[in-house]
C-alpha cells in the first residue's frame, strides 16, 4: 500500500534502528543495499536514498512517505505534508540550526550589515538565496560541496551551514550572526496519498508505532508493593510519566504500585524505595508507549 523512502548517510543507522523498535524491521540483502523490505502489509516497498532528494520525491509522488530533513524540505521547497518530527539523531533529542557565518573577528552582527555582492559558500543555495531576497541583501551564492566553514576568508566572506552546537565553525574561527532554520528530521507524506482515506489510516498506524518507540527510549517500568504505611512516602518519590498505578493487594494491608519512569534515574531510585518500605521491586524494559 505505502511506498517508503528512508535516508542513506548519517540518519541511516539511527532511522533503521527505529524501525526495529518499533517492530518495523527494514530487511536488505547487504548494508549497502539500497532496496528493502518491512515485514509488514501496509508497506509495499522500501528505498533507501539521500536526504537531500526525498523531499522531492515524496512531492512528486514517487513515495507516499519519507524521512529527511526539514532543512531539505525547505531547502527543495517540497510540497508535502510533515506527520510528525522524530527527535532522534542524537541521545539528547537537539535540532540541527541552520545558520549564517562570518569570520570571528569581523564587526558584522547580523545579515543586513552585510556588504552587496557578499561571497557566501553554502550546500544550501535555493534557501540561502530566499534569505538574502527577504534580507533586501545582493549576495553572490556559490554551492559548497563540503568543508564549507574553512572557506572565510579566502574563498568567502559568509557561509550557510548546519550546526548543533556550533562547536565546529567556532573551531574554524568563525562566529555565528543569524540562525536561518531550526531542524528536525521529519516522516513526510505526499499530499495526495495522504488525502487518500485508506493510506492516511496507514500512515498514522505506522507513525503511532514509531512514536510510540520513540517514546519508550530511556524510560523503564517499575513495579513495587508496598504496605500502607509506607505508600505516601513511596509514590512521593516516583517520578512518575502519569500518576502511579496503584491496586490494593488481596487479603492483605499492603499495595501493587507501577509506573514509568526515567532509565537515568532507576540507580538512586530502587534503593530509596527499599529504604522507604517498597517490596517485591521489579524493573522492565519498555518496548512502546503509546498516548
Amino acid at each position: 500500500m505505502l511506498r517508503l523512502v528512508l535516508p542513506k548517510g548519517s540518519l541511516e543507522k539511527a532511522t533503521f534502528q527505529l524501525f526495529a523498535d518499533a517492530d518495523l524491521a527494514v530487511v536488505r540483502g547487504s548494508d549497502v543495499d539500497y532496496r528493502g523490505t518491512i515485514d509488514d502489509p501496509r508497506v509495499t516497498e522500501v528505498l533507501v536514498l539521500r536526504p537531500q532528494e526525498i523531499p522531492r520525491y515524496v512531492a512528486s509522488g514517487m513515495f507516499d512517505l519519507g524521512i529527511t530533513g526539514r532543512d531539505w524540505v525547505e531547502e527543495t521547497s517540497a510540497d508535502v505534508v510533515t506527520l510528525t518530527e522524530l527527535h532522534y539523531s542524537k541521545a539528547t533529542a537537539r535540532p540541527i540550526r541552520m545558520v549564517l557565518a562570518v569570520a570571528g573577528d569581523s564587526p558584522v552582527q547580523s545579515v543586513k550589515e552585510l556588504p552587496a555582492g557578499v561571497r557566501v559558500q553554502t550546500e544550501y543555495p535555493e534557501l540561502t538565496r530566499r534569505f538574502f531576497e527577504q534580507a533586501g541583501v545582493d549576495a553572490q551564492i556559490t554551492l559548497s560541496y563540503g568543508a564549507t566553514e574553512a572557506k572565510i576568508p579566502e574563498i568567502a566572506d559568509a557561509v550557510v551551514e548546519i550546526t548543533e552546537t556550533g562547536r565546529a565553525l567556532r573551531a574554524a574561527g568563525l562566529k555565528i550572526i543569524e540562525t536561518i532554520v531550526v531542524s528536525y528530521t521529519e516522516l513526510i507524506a505526499n499530499p495526495a496519498s495522504h488525502a487518500d482515506p485508506e493510506k492516511r489510516k496507514a500512515m498514522e498506524q505506522l507513525m503511532t508505532l514509531l512514536s510510540g518507540a520513540l517514546e519508550a527510549r530511556g524510560r523503564v517500568l517499575v513495579k513495587l508493593n508496598v504496605d500502607e504505611a509506607s505508600l505516601a512516602t513511596v509514590i512521593d518519590l516516583l517520578p512518575a510519566l502519569k500518576s502511579p498505578t496503584v491496586s490494593k493487594l488481596y487479603g492483605d494491608d499492603a499495595f501493587a504500585v507501577e509506573t514509568v519512569v526515567a532509565k537515568s534515574e532507576i540507580n538512586t531510585l530502587i534503593p530509596a524505595l527499599r529504604d522507604a518500605g517498597a517490596t517485591g521491586i521489579i524493573e522492565l524494559p519498555i518496548l512502546k508507549i503509546v498516548h
